[in-house]
């Protein structure tokens, strides 16, 4: 028989993906369902279709076609947009998978929330609402002001709004409505929940035949409100609070269904205790993946593909570090003139990369539907602690300077 393939639905952008492509393809060729023909992909895939990934069944035409040539041994997808049509499709090609109920369990919060709360998994309390004056009223019946609106299913914190009193809640309402209106058909509308204080934290796991493992847990640290925008992410191996939130992060993904694969578990430490914001049952984002690899040693895109393929990951870990991503923000609004790492100590920088070029417009104000384009850069670093970790990103991220011809000084 010929060699196993795995089948990716969908690449993503090379920037926040390249690493998930290149591990994944470690132990097995890789087959790509995509909306265009690869470029910087190629190194990693042997052969690919061209399909509308929204629809289901042109993504099962094409994956019957690449059946014809190769030995398809598992499905994978990187993003969350995507969860569904690899599910559906491990179920057509009886494959290893989530199901289809639990991916949609997953994906539409509201759908979660009611699975988390029937099987007494702390989270917030949350109601669908239909229109700005049913916003108003669910407002005080879960407690009052301040509240979050989010879209039902979709990601990347589009739509998602904290709104602290009734005032703000016309315009906050606009934009979770209008981040709602191109979410993904898992759920629809918009979600008032409670606001839940503390820091943000999520859950790297591995699941294998509903047997969860934490591999580690992020500390994520937010900005530009009232938007909830991750501007730092910080794991360490030996971090304790592990063994607090693996138990939560486990009872979550039993609650949704989630039996297989790779997810990322996003909770709040609540001066109540931690409470669940919600699974995605897929590699976090940000490159997150890639802090965990250089902090304990585990490579979670090559275990995700493991899993895809029937396979048990190796999850021996073989470091002890922490590791960090910071992004790189503009001073002003304006033109992009120049950006450069002003000379230090680079000893702990494992990748500085510039998300502008020379030329381009740059912005301190998130935009409701994609609220990281006030991103300019980003830097990742290792420590042998958490602490050592966050000094070097400091000193990088203060070293990191963007020129900026500013809009008012271009007006005048």
């Amino acid at each position: 028989m010929a060699h196993p393939t795995l089948l990716l639905i969908g690449s993503g952008p090379e920037l926040m993906r390249h690493y998930m492509l290149q591990a994944a393809a470690t132990d097995f060729p890789l087959l790509l369902i995509d909306t265009v023909a690869p470029t910087w992909q190629r190194p990693y895939v042997v052969d690919h279709q061209i399909a509308d990934l929204r629809s289901a069944s042109a993504v099962i035409r094409a994956a019957e076609e690449l059946a014809r040539c190769w030995n398809i041994a598992g499905v994978l997808t990187f993003d969350e947009y995507h969860l569904t049509a690899a599910a559906r499709l491990c179920e057509h090609l009886d494959l290893p998978g989530n199901s289809v109920t639990s991916i949609a369990a997953a994906r539409d919060k509201a759908a979660s929330r009611q699975r988390f709360a029937a099987a007494d998994v702390p989270s917030a309390a949350s109601t669908w609402v239909h229109s700005l004056a049913a916003a108003a009223s669910a407002a005080e019946r879960i407690g009052g002001f301040p509240v979050v609106l989010k879209p039902a299913a979709q990601a990347a914190s589009i739509g998602v709004v904290r709104v602290d009193n009734l005032t703000e809640l016309p315009t906050r309402w606009d934009i979770a409505s209008a981040g709602a209106a191109h979410q993904g058909s898992e759920g629809e509308g918009v979600l008032l929940e409670e606001f839940l204080d503390g820091p943000e934290v999520s859950v790297e796991t591995v699941t294998e035949h509903g047997v969860t493992t934490a591999i580690a847990v992020t500390r994520k640290s937010t900005g530009f409100a009232p938007f909830f925008m991750e501007t730092r992410h910080v794991v360490t191996a030996d971090d304790p609070l592990l063994d607090e939130v693996a138990p939560i992060a486990a009872a979550a993904l039993r609650a949704v269904g989630i039996t297989h694969g790779i997810s990322h578990v996003e909770m709040k430490l609540t001066s109540s205790g931690p409470r669940l914001i919600e699974v995605n049952a897929r590699l976090g984002g940000d490159r997150i993946g890639e802090l965990v690899c250089h902090a304990t040693g585990v490579d979670l895109a090559r275990a995700a593909a493991t899993l895809a393929c029937g396979g048990s990951p190796n999850l021996e870990r073989t470091r002890n570090r922490s590791a960090a991503i910071g992004m790189i923000y503009p001073s002003a609004d304006g033109v992009v003139t120049s950006h450069v790492l002003t000379p230090g100590d680079d000893t702990h920088l494992e990748h500085l990369q510039w998300l502008c070029d020379i030329g381009d417009h740059v912005t301190l104000t998130p935009s409701p539907q994609t609220p990281n384009n006030t991103r300019a850069g980003f830097a990742i670093v290792t420590g042998d602690t958490a602490e050592e970790a966050c000094a070097h990103l400091d000193d990088v991220l203060d070293r990191a300077v963007i020129g900026v011809r500013s809009n008012l000084a271009h007006a005048g």
